[in-house]
């Protein structure tokens, strides 16, 4: 086996079942990195010099072709109505296959760290048949010192072939594709997807595992901290702003998108950002736009003009397109990945049915209530059959990263509210005036403004109304913002169909949250808008 690069002396790829491979390149460096997808042609560069690659049938995850190792330990352990099982004599099928699959194959090999918290750290070997995954989990991950790696030492390894194909019959999987968690031993197999999502999400499905019975709550979220050290989370499913809103020229960015919350305060999982870029624009988002023309960056499924120039206008292939590079491209980007406990939590929802206001201010039962319902909605034209807007409901806005049953993620989070007085808010980044093919998006200005106002500690005082449908608490007014936007209703034409809407909405909220009923307390049972329906 010939073995090119920096050679880390404690790897032993044959424990794994590895033989006979071309090669093993270790912990190459980014422009090491190019030079190997631009002669595979894995990929090619943009005109700003970034590296684009397209991955083909799977341009997004696979949630249906995931899976956890069912065993003595884990039975009890997950919540296996949200995660599908695998048994532990497929998953070693399956292992030994993809070993198969390798031989006379070149690997290239990453060791990298989940987790800015020393105590709290997951060091994870990534294994990937294409170059360009190595350079994109190297700008996604957290990088060791150079010179430590000799000593490193895996808790999570992860194997990545996306030209492995599995077989449903034997190795206990639903398709070709498969993503198979041994969440106890710390080894994940990824087969016949190149969409690079895949390794991160391994990685947060692992620390989110195993933080909680550490005390630490891992969550699905963006982070900040302004300069009087008041650090802000932003939870959210994909495309409701949290890399938007979160890099602030104003604040430190702490990540993009998951994070540890623990004894000393919040942690970055990860050592980049996975953004997405479909209309992204230098005017509306400078920072995230600008890390698309630098060296080191990967952009996913972008389409490039004769040019090589990207149109970010360009939705052909998928409307998924992003963008990966280091933390540190974002110039106020923090250096340590931490900060202290935070002052404020965002919720951040699209509402397509254009009835939640643009910002709500939520007790701690109700940020429980939906921070376990987790809504977002899902807007005509994003896939095939969706002709006007679906709700979503992601309880802890992550359910497909969530091994474990929601109210221990929701018990951890509230106790830590109120440990350290946080405040909540529900945001609104969709539609207002109507809903999707109706209204219009919500400005990202008025957002913002909106943002500020909670952050800095001026929405506190603010006079506040109660919605009648969702119970929480609307400003009436905020300088800087058009009041009549912080009323939805009167945003609509046909104020009747603005209330026929919210019920709606609020009737599947209800239906959603029936299966988390048992599970919480009679403060938060009371927190649904089912209440407010009542009185009607």
């Amino acid at each position: 086996m010939k073995e090119i690069g920096i050679r880390n002396q404690a790897l032993e790829l044959h424990s794994l079942g590895f033989t006979d491979l071309a090669a093993v390149r270790y912990n190459l460096l980014p422009a090491e990195l190019y030079e190997e997808a631009l002669r595979l042609g894995e990929a090619q560069l943009t005109a700003d010099g970034a590296l684009r690659a397209l991955t083909g049938q799977h341009t997004g995850r696979s949630a249906k072709d995931k899976f956890v190792v069912r065993d003595a330990t884990t039975d009890g352990q997950i919540w296996w109505d949200n995660n599908k099982a695998m048994s532990p004599d497929h998953f070693e099928a399956l292992r030994l296959d993809m070993m198969e699959h390798a031989r006379g194959r070149s690997l290239y090999v990453q060791d990298l760290i989940g987790g800015a918290d020393r105590d709290n750290a997951l060091p994870t070997r990534v294994i990937t048949e294409f170059a360009w995954h190595s350079l994109f989990i190297r700008n996604l991950l957290i990088r060791p010192e150079r010179a430590t790696l000799a000593d490193f030492q895996p808790k999570l390894t992860i194997i990545d072939l996306p030209h492995f194909r599995a077989d449903p019959a034997r190795h206990g999987c639903r398709s070709e594709t498969v993503i198979a968690c041994d969440l106890v031993n710390g080894l994940v197999l990824i087969g016949g997807t190149s969409y690079a999502g895949e390794m991160k999400k391994s990685v947060f499905t692992a620390l989110n595992y195993l933080l909680p019975e550490k005390g630490v709550m891992p969550m699905h979220c963006s982070a900040n901290v302004g300069p009087e050290g008041d650090a802000a989370v932003f939870f959210g499913l994909s495309g409701t702003g949290k890399t938007t809103l979160s890099a602030d020229p104003r604040r430190t960015l702490i990540g993009d998108d998951e994070h540890g919350w623990g004894a000393e305060g919040i942690f970055n999982f990860e050592g980049g950002c996975y953004a997405k870029t479909i209309r992204l624009s230098a005017e509306a988002e400078p920072e995230i736009y600008a890390t698309t023309r630098r060296f080191g960056t990967v952009l996913e499924n972008v389409v490039l003009d004769d040019n090589r120039v990207p149109d970010f206008n360009d939705g052909s292939l998928t409307e998924n397109t992003r963008c990966a590079y280091p933390l540190n491209f974002i110039p106020n980007a923090s250096e340590t990945g931490a900060a202290g406990h935070p002052k404020t939590i965002i919720m951040l929802t699209a509402d397509a049915f254009g009835v939640m206001p643009p910002i709500a201010r939520l007790t701690a039962d109700q940020a429980m209530y939906h921070f376990l319902s987790g809504y977002t909605a899902k807007v005509a034209g994003t896939e095939k059959g969706v002709t006007e807007p679906e709700a979503t409901f992601s309880t802890c806005f992550g359910a497909p990263f969530m091994p474990r049953h929601p109210s221990e993620y929701g018990n951890l989070l509230r106790a830590l509210i109120a440990r350290h007085g946080v405040t909540c808010y529900l945001v609104n980044t969709g539609w207002t005036g109507g809903a999707y093919g109706t209204g219009r998006r919500m400005p990202i200005k008025a957002t913002r403004a909106l943002l500020s106002a909670a952050l800095d500690g001026s929405l506190a005082s603010a006079h506040m109304r109660t919605d009648p449908h969702f119970g929480f608490e609307v400003p009436v007014a905020v300088e800087g913002v058009d009041s009549s936007i912080l009323d939805p209703r009167s945003t609509w034409a046909n104020p009747a169909a603005y209330d026929a809407q919210a019920r709606k909405l609020a009737h599947m909220f209800v239906a959603n949250f029936t299966k988390f009923e048992n599970h919480v307390d009679g403060g938060v049972r009371d927190a649904a808008p089912g209440l407010a329906l009542a009185a009607e």
